[in-house]
């Protein structure tokens, strides 16, 4: 099986990328952009481990691009997509709104172009719990009315909406993963757990805690994360679209 995983620099592509290639025998193609929203050094370390494995190759471009993405679909024989690739950041969200729109919804849309095109079977995507807003339901489940509150979240939930819609016109089984808060090794610098790391190690760093401390949250660990997407990477079960 030969995996197309877009945004493998990126903390959950590239934790995922490194466990498949440890525990499954496929051959896996990364792209990413290495854009400079969070540290790039950061990004070409996570590459260049990866880059031990014989069975992993990578390509620096945006999903934006259909002509490179066509090129590689023309030259590799691609069982499967994981869509990895996304702006993150919902502070971001609110000064950048355009590369939401742009990287996570037209991205996406090319993507999925693609894969019709070359006739892909299945693409599992990254959506987000930011999609449920402020519930007051918990704990939370994938039969919630969703209610985005900022470009982010609304930009993952028109990816659900379009993977529904595809996945019956073009007769590609979707996969959608409302990721919670995901920690751990390789983490991104600009989330919670790795500031507060940073500035237990370093005092000079200062830690802002948000709300005095008043507030709860659901955090995933990566290994847990990776190991629920490669059991949905091998599933033989027929899904149209599911989204958990």
């Amino acid at each position: 099986m030969q995996i197309l995983i877009t945004g493998a620099a990126g903390f959950i592509g590239f934790n995922l990328t490194k466990y498949l290639l440890r525990t499954s025998n496929v051959k896996i193609i990364g792209i990413d952009s290495l854009n400079n929203y969070y540290s790039k050094k950061l990004k070409r370390d996570r590459i260049k481990e990866l880059s031990q494995y014989k069975k992993f190759s990578f390509l620096q471009m945006n999903i934006l691009n259909k002509k490179k993405l066509e090129k590689i679909f023309k030259i590799k024989k691609i069982s499967l997509i994981i869509n990895l690739a996304a702006q993150a950041g919902v502070r971001y969200s609110l000064e950048k709104p355009t590369e939401f729109v742009d990287n996570n919804i037209q991205g996406f849309y090319t993507l999925i172009d693609v894969a019709k095109k070359y006739k892909i079977k299945k693409i599992i995507y990254a959506s987000s719990s930011s999609i449920y807003g402020d519930s007051n339901i918990f704990p939370l489940n994938e039969t919630q009315n969703v209610k985005p509150k900022n470009i982010y979240a609304l930009s993952k939930k028109i990816n659900e909406e379009m993977a529904e819609v595809f996945s019956r016109q073009y007769n590609i089984s979707f996969i959608g993963l409302r990721f919670f808060t995901v920690y751990g090794e390789w983490g991104r610098p600009d989330m919670f757990m790795m500031k507060y790391l940073n500035s237990s190690y370093n005092k000079k760093i200062n830690f802002y805690l948000n709300n005095y401390g008043k507030h709860t949250r659901d955090f995933t660990y990566i290994l847990d994360a990776c190991k629920i997407i490669s059991k949905l990477v091998f599933t033989k079960k027929k899904i149209n679209h599911e989204i958990f």
